[in-house]
């Protein structure tokens, strides 16, 4: 649903790209709380958190590649806001897409660079709200157990990929640039988005449920979901003692470095080779705009990264469609953990440095 320069008029776009600001603004500021509080946080520092929160965005940017079939000649793909949500939390997760947006855009001229605002509200921001909210309100009404996150997370990443088709047609009706009925509009991108969702919720629920088998303590929705240890005395249950703190070998012994290791190589397996499987057919946006005919003021050759050695996902002057296709998915993977790491490395030392200020003798307090 990378929405393309021209699609929307200027203004709207520039107003779009005003609230995206806001947006990632507020998530800097509420990552560093998502980042520093974890359990991988607490004494171990951004070393751990960082690269956590970068091979998420990486991951993403990665299962983006792999447009599955929804229709006849219609394909889509993930946009992964209720991925990211549920795995490192809703503001770091709105980074998350907000990075892979940045990179597809500049690196692979995906999504229009004016756009670009429109694409983060929409992709980013109204996905992890929709989704995050109907997550959270699920859990509070499903039984305490790990499968109730898995199926949280089906329904709430469902629900949020016709939110954001909805959210884009709501967009296209104030900065329209052709003259087309907006009903019929909406229910073309809401019926086909619909499809879509149900692959994005699969592959959600998949995702999320592989990382709790093997670190639940890694899946930030899942944080405190186990219920308290109950033990039956004289015909009774009463709570069980609690257990005595972990000592700080154990806590170190559980490092994500086996699960960081596996998520590279998997979006370097999926980007770099899965990839090349991936549908051709034009995703749900981009037919229902060839449809309806609200694409004729796109030019996609008029993209300000239009002559990037790695537009279009392909690497210039190598023929084989393959391998160039393949290198610029390992590109975009690499470049994107990298990009990723470091801004949350940086989110999360400002936090600590925050933190130190307020916590020395004669310093005003601050609030992180």
């Amino acid at each position: 649903m990378h929405v393309p320069d021209g699609m929307i008029n200027l203004p709207v776009s520039a107003a779009a790209g005003v609230v995206a600001a806001g947006a990632v603004a507020v998530s800097l500021r509420g990552a560093r709380r998502e980042l520093g509080d974890g359990p991988l946080a607490e004494g171990h520092g951004a070393e751990r958190t960082a690269p956590l929160a970068g091979l998420v965005a990486a991951f993403v940017f990665a299962v983006q590649m792999l447009n599955f079939p929804v229709a006849a000649g219609t394909s889509g793909h993930l946009l992964g806001g209720a991925l990211a949500a549920i795995l490192v939390g809703p503001f770091t997760g709105v980074l998350c897409i907000a990075v892979v947006l940045l990179m597809q855009g500049i690196l692979f001229a995906d999504g229009g660079l004016t756009a670009l605002g429109v694409n983060i509200t929409v992709m980013g921001v109204v996905t992890v709200i929709v989704s995050y909210s109907i997550f959270r309100g699920l859990l509070r009404i499903l039984p305490r157990k790990r499968r109730s996150v898995t199926v949280s997370a089906f329904v709430a990443a469902l629900v949020s990929v016709p939110a954001a088709a909805a959210a884009f047609t709501l967009l296209y009706a104030i900065g329209e640039t052709t003259d087309i009925p907006i009903g019929k509009v909406l229910t073309a991108m809401v019926g086909v988005h619909v499809l879509i969702g149900i692959g994005e919720a699969a592959i959600t629920a998949l995702t999320v449920g592989a990382v709790i088998a093997v670190r639940p303590d890694l899946v930030h929705g899942a944080l405190g979901l186990a219920a308290p240890l109950k033990l039956r005395v004289d015909g009774e249950l009463v709570d069980a003692p609690a257990p005595s703190p972990a000592p700080a070998a154990s806590v170190s012994a559980r490092s994500p470095r086996r699960l960081l290791v596996a998520g590279i190589g998997t979006a370097l397996l999926l980007a770099g080779v899965v990839s090349f499987y991936a549908s051709a057919n034009p995703d749900g946006l981009e037919k229902v705009a060839a449809d309806k005919g609200f694409d004729e003021k796109v030019d996609e050759h008029a993209h300000a990264a239009a002559d990037s050695p790695l537009a279009d996902y392909g690497i210039e002057n190598i023929s084989n469609t393959r391998l160039s296709g393949g290198l610029a998915g390992v590109i975009g993977v690499g470049a994107t953990v990298v990009v990723g790491s470091g801004i949350f490395y940086v989110v999360h030392r400002r936090r600590t440095t925050v933190s130190t200020s307020a916590g020395s003798p004669g310093a005003s307090p601050e609030r992180a």
